[in-house]
């Protein structure tokens, strides 16, 4: 059965799903100037959830309304968030295995914490529309480059197509332990394309599991 509220052991303003005893959990990062329950992350979380039985856990991010370079100040809130997300579910959840999944600002945000944070407990990461711009910490292409952990790499090819230019620029990085997806007509936000969006990451996480 599916808990939709944080209970008062989650990090403030997160949504979180049980996970029944399972010891694999998601924690999500949304978009800029959203919310946990936004698009991207909400299908996310609950697909995973319902078809894995896993945790997850999509923060409250750091999320005013100003320019998306000006989030590069908000960057240390936002790793204390997944810290905060990490240490719920090592010490409250008894969860051995974490994923990281972020969308857009939220993509830069997570790529930055992995990037910085090399001895993290987070054993694989999901960017879903993420942009190269900006520089350190705001562009994930250089964040990515300087963490090791398993990485699927989503994009969709339609909208304007800044975010098939984008993942382009980081198709050099392939390789066994990165792998990208492209969810044909997807614009930033997936709309309409939910499904794909969530087959995708769940058949990842699938993958990885087995291994």
């Amino acid at each position: 059965m599916l808990i939709q509220d944080a209970s008062a052991d989650t990090p403030l303003g997160a949504a979180y799903l049980e996970g029944n005893g399972s010891k694999f959990a998601v924690i999500l990062c949304h978009g800029r100037g959203k919310h946990p329950k936004w698009l991207v992350v909400n299908p996310l979380r609950i697909g995973i959830n319902k078809k894995l039985g896993y945790h997850t856990l999509s923060l409250q991010m750091p999320a005013s309304g100003k320019d998306w370079q000006e989030y590069a100040e908000d960057f240390p809130e936002a790793f204390r968030q997944i810290q905060q997300g990490i240490d719920f579910f090592q010490k409250e959840k008894g969860v051995t295995t974490i994923y990281l999944i972020g969308h857009s600002m939220g993509s830069r945000m997570a790529a930055a914490f992995l990037a910085e944070h090399p001895g993290t407990p987070v054993v694989g990461f999901v960017g879903v529309g993420m942009r190269n711009n900006g520089d350190r910490p705001l562009s994930c292409d250089e964040s990515l480059r300087r963490s090791h952990i398993f990485v699927l790499d989503v994009y969709g090819g339609g909208g304007n197509g800044r975010d098939a230019k984008d993942a382009g620029e980081r198709k050099d990085i392939v390789s066994k332990k990165y792998a990208q997806v492209l969810v044909k007509g997807a614009d930033h936000r997936f709309t309409e394309h939910e499904e794909e969006l969530v087959k995708a990451v769940v058949d990842w996480l699938k993958e990885r599991e087995q291994r």
